[in-house]
């Protein structure tokens, strides 16, 4: 789903955007700046995955940063190209979220199902573990 995005975003001439993005830079237009902690904490990513894709939207031009409450920390900032492109990103997450709601309905078991019913057996036993242990066991062959 993510290549199609990244595939409508080229027909839209929206170039350096990626999906992952979008909620990023959705809640930096609406609650202004914010650490690297804050915006993981707001999007639900780790904290070396929310570095991660500053560092990438920071190459792109869509945010900045400046000093923040301390010494220690940078809060993070929209440039006027991430400004920009926010209405758009919107009215996609929109159509997104509808998209997957017909998908939903198309098939008999609900993605938000399957979404908890992995997130539950990786909180018994993590992927890491299953590989792990695929790989001691030597069944992988």
């Amino acid at each position: 789903m993510d290549g199609d995005l990244a595939t409508l975003y080229a027909q839209r001439a929206i170039r350096g955007v990626r999906p992952r993005f979008s909620m990023a830079l959705i809640r930096l237009a609406h609650q202004g700046p914010m650490t690297i902690g804050e915006l993981a904490a707001a999007v639900e990513r780790t904290h070396s995955a929310m570095s991660q894709t500053i560092g990438a939207m920071r190459r792109e031009g869509l945010v900045d940063s400046s000093p923040g409450g301390d010494a220690r920390t940078r809060d993070i900032v929209l440039t006027e190209r991430g400004r920009a492109l926010v209405p758009f990103l919107e009215a996609e997450w929109r159509a997104t979220e509808a998209a997957v709601a017909e998908l939903e309905a198309e098939v008999p078991y609900p993605l938000t199902r399957v979404v908890a019913d992995l997130e539950r057996a990786l909180a018994a036993r993590s992927f890491r573990d299953r590989v792990a242990g695929l790989l001691a066991s030597g069944t992988q062959e």
